[in-house]
């Protein structure tokens, strides 16, 4: 059963985003002007959430919040009205990441009692309110310092932390998610413009997100110089103080190390089979054949959040520049989180 009050009020939501971000901000009303505050307070709590990426997030959500791509992906589900608590541990490594799973909860008919990350807890409460004055009957969740009464949990966070979660959650139904990545595989059919594209699936958040690619794998031959110079673009992300901090330490642990590695003064290109890269670092590997690639994907599925290429690997990946462009139903972990709640 879907419940059109509850999505009439979300279309809303993304209308006034749309609204928002279109409009010139001597013109916002004053719920508008609200917005405003919040994301300059994010940015000044944490300085990763510049106005740049912040209106990104929105965007990416304003798009998707429309009656057509709610109630397409809705459809795939049968909810009962349950109202269970389900409590949620929310990351915080990149704009409004843990949004997703709040909408989930309610849409499922269910209640989120939800725990916000220490990185992000404006925005997730202003949609929320947003919403909730946008539906005749309401929508019901709750804030919390600390997760009690609940019937199942979602829970975001490290590996080491995955272990603790996993632990102290056994006796409850759960989705724990890990740390996971993304990596891309070049062609030389690639073009300069889908070169700048995967830039975008490397810098937008400054990296921090689970679908940021993070290791590239690339022809035998292919030239490094033709990736540095497609992403100049991204130049000024050396500016950013914490951004700069991280480049400058890998880049003296690598010369302290003697490895070699690759630089165009904002970030480095290593060779290294490892998956996950430092920041401000991209890991690479040359491949003679895509069957060299098919076995590496399939040797760390278990890490990968997201395949990025132009190539047809006989496998679900999306294209160069789509990484941040997830769809409602793409899941994190690539564990269906509506099927779990509507199981619940």
């Amino acid at each position: 059963m879907i419940n059109q009050d509850k999505i009439s009020g979300l279309t809303n939501v993304g209308s006034f985003l749309n609204n928002y971000l279109t409009q010139s901000p001597d013109t916002y009303n004053t719920k508008q002007q609200e917005l405003q505050a919040i994301l300059k307070r994010s940015e000044v709590e944490n300085p990763w959430f510049d106005e740049s990426n912040l209106r990104f997030a929105l965007e990416s959500w304003a798009s998707l919040l429309n009656t057509s791509a709610l109630e397409t992906w809705l459809s795939k589900y049968h909810f009962e009205s349950k109202n269970k608590r389900v409590g949620l541990i929310l990351a915080g490594n990149i704009p409004m990441v843990g949004w997703h799973d709040v909408m989930s909860v309610i849409l499922s008919g269910n209640i989120p009692i939800i725990k916000l990350s220490s990185k992000d807890r404006w925005l997730i409460p202003f949609l929320l309110k947003l919403w909730n004055d946008n539906t005749e009957a309401g929508v019901s969740y709750e804030l919390v310092e600390r997760l009690e009464n609940f019937d199942a949990v979602i829970a975001t966070g490290s590996n080491n932390t995955a272990r603790y979660l996993e632990y102290y959650f056994k006796d409850h139904k759960n989705i724990i998610r890990k740390n996971r990545t993304s990596v891309a595989v070049v062609s030389e059919k690639d073009s300069d413009e889908d070169l700048r594209k995967l830039a975008d699936d490397i810098f937008i958040y400054y990296g921090l997100g689970c679908r940021n690619v993070t290791r590239l794998l690339i022809p035998e031959d292919y030239k490094l110089d033709r990736l540095f110079e497609n992403f100049i673009g991204y130049q000024s992300i050396i500016n950013h103080n914490k951004y700069a901090n991280n480049y400058d330490y890998n880049r003296a642990v690598f010369l302290l190390n003697q490895d070699k590695f690759w630089d165009n003064n904002f970030v480095m290109l290593k060779e290294d089979d490892k998956l996950f890269s430092p920041l401000a670092v991209i890991n690479f590997s040359r491949y003679k054949s895509l069957d060299e690639v098919k076995a590496y994907i399939n040797d760390n599925e278990g890490d990968i959040q997201a395949v990025v290429t132009n190539l047809d690997l006989g496998t679900e990946t999306v294209k160069l520049g789509e990484a941040q462009q997830p769809a409602l139903d793409t899941y994190a972990d690539n564990v269906d989180t509506m099927a779990f709640l509507a199981g619940l």
